[in-house]
């Protein structure tokens, strides 16, 4: 595949100069990094290609040779890119911009990653909230060597590799001059430090996969999806890191014939059509056990009441709590004998206008106030 024209890779004049070079260099090498452009898998090559670009236009001879000849030119005179050189993109950022300028130092020690965790409730567990035990899966400091990765009674020793530093460095010759290139150790992992006699247990490692059990206290009021961060509690970090989180996802169980919504709970009470009529007491389930509400006479379908503060409470606390709401479906009674539809009749017959069409209220009526 043909190589772009150089200065078409950095965006500059043919006849720039070696300030406007190093300029357009530094600009698309930040926004080809890692960190910012992680999106694009090709990242890693399009910075090697601005950097070759740079190494030739940034010495004299080499842009002379670029200017009459081309890429040609190049090949033919025994020039190489160091870009090509280099491993990876981190690699290459080290190299051009040093491990502690302009924000592409080496990263320090990982934090742990977070662990997920499910429990479920009972709604009448939402009143007062409560304790539960969740298990999960972690990777955790070896409990044998403290996290340390020694074997207990042994000394841990200062890496002899990179005499503690933690990292190894290493020159690259370049057209523009030599550039230091950092690497975690790769004895001692970074830390600086190594066992003198690695722990059984670990094998050095200073971490291992365990099962962990966790009392975690579910508040008062909470909903289904809703979760619980416990901070520290997730996978161990590296030497030096902290642990991740525990995040514990809560369902609450649902509860025949009542409905949630928000603070409240909804049931819908079926009445036969006489007792809508002549109005009764009728008993109810609620949270905190059975109870009455009035069905007025003459109550319409759809329509409703309620019992106050016998809903849920707010999440976190437990002094105010939401309505029991009643929406009371009437049933029209079926499989009248003749005698008893000879009485719906004669009530039929005894029926006024008033009667019929009685103060709008229920569903229906909120139905029509709603679309008029």
């Amino acid at each position: 595949m043909s190589k772009r024209d150089y200065y078409e890779v950095l965006g500059v004049s043919r006849g720039a100069t070696d300030q406007e070079i190093k300029k357009a260099f530094r600009g698309i090498a930040r926004e080809l990094h890692p960190d910012v452009n992680g999106h694009d898998p090709e990242a890693e090559e399009k910075f090697k290609e601005v950097a070759e670009a740079y190494e030739v236009l940034s010495d004299d001879e080499r842009r002379r040779t670029y200017d009459a000849y081309g890429h040609d030119g190049l090949r033919s005179g025994g020039f190489s890119s160091q870009a090509q050189g280099f491993g990876s993109i981190d690699d290459l950022f080290s190299a051009f911009f040093g491990g502690a300028g302009g924000g592409f130092g080496r990263r320090g020690p990982a934090a742990g990653a977070d662990v997920g965790a499910a429990v479920e409730i009972e709604l009448e567990e939402v009143l007062t909230g409560v304790e539960r035990e969740v298990e999960f899966d972690v990777v955790a400091n070896c409990e044998h060597c403290h996290g340390n990765g020694a074997e207990p009674g042994t000394p841990i020793k200062t890496c002899d590799r990179c005499d503690g530093t933690g990292e190894l460095r290493t020159v690259a010759n370049t057209a523009f001059g030599q550039m230091v290139r950092a690497a975690p150790c790769d004895r001692c992992g970074g830390d600086g430090r190594v066992a003198e006699t690695p722990c059984a247990e670990c094998s050095g490692l200073g971490r291992r996969h365990t099962t962990k059990n966790w009392k975690v206290d579910v508040p008062a009021g909470i909903e289904s999806g809703q979760r619980i961060r416990i901070s520290g509690a997730g996978h161990a970090g590296e030497p030096g890191a902290p642990a991740g989180d525990l995040y514990v996802e809560v369902s609450v169980a649902e509860r025949d014939g009542m409905i949630r919504d928000g603070e409240d709970l909804i049931t819908v009470v079926p009445v036969d059509a006489t007792s809508a009529m002549v109005g009764r007491q009728i008993e109810v389930e609620t949270l905190d056990g059975p109870d009455e509400v009035t069905l007025e006479p003459g109550t319409q379908p759809g329509a409703e009441t309620a019992l106050k503060g016998r809903g849920l409470p707010r999440l976190g606390s437990t002094r105010r709590r939401g309505n029991h709401r009643f929406v009371f479906n009437v049933v029209i009674p079926a499989n009248l004998t003749d005698d008893q539809l000879d009485m719906a009749g004669q009530l039929d017959q005894s029926l006024t206008e008033e009667n019929r069409r009685p103060e709008e209220s229920g569903l229906f009526s909120r139905m029509r106030r709603a679309w008029t």
